[in-house]
C-alpha cells in the first residue's frame, strides 16, 4: 500500500507523520501536560497567576484549578502565592515546580525524537494510497 504526499499550496510535498501529545496522569486525572507547563511558565515569567492565566486568555478560576490540582496532587508544592497588600501578591515557582517543568520538556523531546525516527521509517516503506501500485 502506497500513500501519495498531499501537495501544499505552494507545491511542495508534505509528507505524512506521526504525532503525538503526552501529560502524565495522577490520582486526581492529569497532573502535568503541555498546557500545565505553560501556565507553571508563564507564573515563573510574570510572578503572578492573574497575570499567567491572561497571558493565555484563561480565566483565573481555570487557572487556580489547575495549580490547585498540581499542588495537591505533587508530594510539594509547584507554586507557593503570596497574599496582596501593601506590596501586592504574587506567586512563585518552588523548585519542585522548576524539576516538573524541566521534567516535561526532557520526556516531551523524547517522545517527538521517537516519533520522528517512526515517521522517518514509514517514509522509507514508500507507502501510497494506490494498491495497484
Amino acid at each position: 500500500m502506497k500513500i501519495k504526499p498531499s501537495k501544499q499550496t505552494d507545491n511542495r510535498s508534505e509528507t505524512i507523520r506521526w504525532r503525538g501529545r503526552i501529560w502524565l496522569e495522577g490520582t486526581q486525572g492529569t497532573f502535568l501536560g503541555y498546557g500545565r507547563v505553560i501556565l507553571l511558565e508563564r507564573i515563573r515569567d510574570h510572578g503572578s497567576i492573574s497575570l499567567a492565566a491572561k497571558s493565555m486568555k484563561m480565566s483565573y478560576k481555570h487557572a487556580w484549578d489547575l495549580l490547585d490540582s498540581m499542588n495537591s496532587q505533587a508530594d510539594t508544592p509547584l507554586v507557593e502565592t503570596r497574599r496582596g497588600g501593601k506590596n501586592g501578591g504574587g506567586a512563585s515557582l518552588t523548585p519542585a515546580g522548576e524539576q516538573a517543568i524541566a521534567i516535561f520538556w526532557e520526556f516531551s523531546s523524547r517522545l517527538h525524537e521517537v516519533l520522528q525516527e517512526m515517521t522517518d521509517c514509514l517514509s522509507a516503506r514508500n507507502f501510497s494510497q494506490d494498491p495497484q501500485e
